[in-house]
């Protein structure tokens, strides 16, 4: 599968995943408002961490080594296996958890203890919710695209169903409650879309795990919860200051001008996890490698210029199309958040080498580092020029991280 060809194929889920969030977000425009804005953005952030330690944070290592182990089926299902032992336990004791601290949670997380049924039904859902994210894996590291992107597909339009029906019904909530319970129903879906492929049986799932895969899938799953705590923990702490000192409104700008960076990205980042993820995973040689990032790099750096290019110039096109006229302020942030962009995703590319070739330690390290940088940086800079210090600090993290990264990277090839 080629780069371009996954990125054709990927275009399909991606063109219909960006129509229905500007979809979604106009409705949580239009029902909720920059303040509600906020509120679920925090609540996205929650979810992200929760989610990781309820799958127990394997699905990048699931994806490594079942593409690692194409033509070996017995050591796919026990990956598989493995991997489904460590969802279940961790999704049982997660679920127990939420249940028992929902209110705490509401009260620190949303600031609001009437919102804390929310956590409730995440609870309820929960072990669905690491089942799909665990097929989800596994159709990604078979590199069956278009079981996957018809799994994207149906996350996407079952989202903006939920969301608008319950947000239309109970306002906030009711948009809280579609993003507890979405990926819940989609696990159905994607299981039904693994049956129909041959290689795959739902009782490939159950049996005896594998100790030395455990041991694998466990470094990956310390990469990814150290990723979803600090990541998510970051712009929590960042959207926690940035309320304290400039209020709901304005926090909810920030949240607005981040989530267009999502939409307009969202090919580059899904194509990065579809098809370069898998394939690092298969490269055995360093110069074959080089060759890779190269090849990655004539692709997204190009793309991504052209997708921030655009969003500037019809920037207010997109204020109408996506979000309501309370937003126009957003508009003030966006040239630094566009410049960060197309910073982040080059150093993504050598950011995914590092996960891709199993690099824990350094990772872990950047990963924290970064985190805390942001979050440090948006704390200098918001004093001194305001709301737009926080896209300013996000643009200048980046940097940094590019170079620190290809540092690391070049100590390791030169091993």
């Amino acid at each position: 599968m080629t780069l371009v060809r996954t990125s054709l194929l990927n275009a399909i889920a991606v063109a219909v995943r960006m129509l229905t969030m500007l979809g979604l977000n106009k409705l949580l425009a239009v029902y909720v408002g920059p303040s509600g804005y906020a509120v679920i953005g925090q609540f996205q952030n929650a979810v992200t961490m929760i989610l990781s330690f309820a799958s127990g944070a394997i699905s990048t290592g699931v994806t490594k080594y079942t593409a690692e182990h194409a033509d070996d089926a017995i050591a796919q299902q026990k990956v598989w296996r493995s991997a489904m032992r460590i969802s279940l336990i961790t999704s049982v004791i997660v679920s127990v958890l939420l249940a028992a601290c929902h209110q705490q949670l509401a009260a620190i997380l949303l600031r609001d203890e009437k919102l804390s049924s929310i956590f409730l039904w995440l609870a309820a859902s929960l072990v669905l919710f690491v089942l799909n994210t665990l097929l989800l894996a596994i159709l990604n590291g078979k590199k069956a695209v278009a079981s996957y992107v018809t799994a994207n597909i149906a996350t996407s339009i079952v989202t903006l169903l939920a969301t608008w029906w319950l947000a239309s019904l109970w306002g906030l909530y009711g948009a809280l409650v579609a993003l507890a319970v979405n990926q819940s129903f989609v696990a159905f879906i994607t299981l039904g879309l693994c049956l129909r492929n041959n290689w795959f049986k739902f009782s490939a799932l159950f049996g005896e795990s594998d100790p030395e895969m455990m041991r694998k899938l466990g470094a990956y799953a310390l990469m990814a919860i150290v990723t979803a705590i600090v990541v998510p923990l970051s712009q929590v702490l960042i959207r926690n200051h940035l309320v304290q000192n400039f209020g709901w409104q304005d926090a909810g700008y920030w949240q607005a001008v981040t989530r267009i960076s999502d939409i307009y990205l969202m090919l580059i980042t899904t194509t990065l996890t579809v098809y370069y993820l898998p394939r690092l995973a298969e490269i055995k040689v360093m110069a074959e490698l080089k060759k890779e990032i190269v090849r990655v790099y004539r692709f997204v750096l190009p793309l991504t210029a052209l997708g921030a290019a655009l969003v500037y110039l019809l920037r207010d096109l997109m204020l109408w199309l996506v979000f309501t006229e309370e937003f126009r302020p957003m508009l003030n942030l966006l040239a630094w958040q566009l410049l960060g962009d197309f910073i982040k995703i080059g150093s993504w590319v050598l950011g995914f080498v590092m996960l891709g070739r199993a690099l824990t330690k350094p990772y872990i390290i950047t990963e924290i580092v970064f985190s805390l940088s942001l979050v440090g940086l948006t704390y200098l800079l918001t004093p001194w020029f305001g709301l737009k210090g926080a896209v300013m600090a996000f643009c200048m993290n980046y940097v940094l991280y590019w170079a620190c990264v290809a540092w690391i990277l070049k100590k390791y090839a030169n091993r």
